[in-house]
């Protein structure tokens, strides 16, 4: 489960990233932090990480 976590947290990274220079305005989305997939992809990565950090908390606990 850590592992997928990772790797769709590395993938919004990079959507967040290209979406923020412009790279991905040729399939629609909107270059600059104003576009919503910029927010979005930000929202989820930050969920990950406080998921993660809670379950690993939790394990360290038992």
């Amino acid at each position: 489960m850590s592992k997928m976590l990772e790797i769709i947290g590395l993938v919004l990274v990079a959507i967040m990233s290209l979406g923020f220079v412009g790279a991905l305005q040729s399939i629609g989305i909107p270059i600059g932090a104003q576009n919503p997939y910029f927010w979005g992809c930000a929202g989820v990565t930050l969920m990950i990480i406080v998921y993660r950090k809670r379950k690993r908390k939790q394990t360290e606990q038992e």
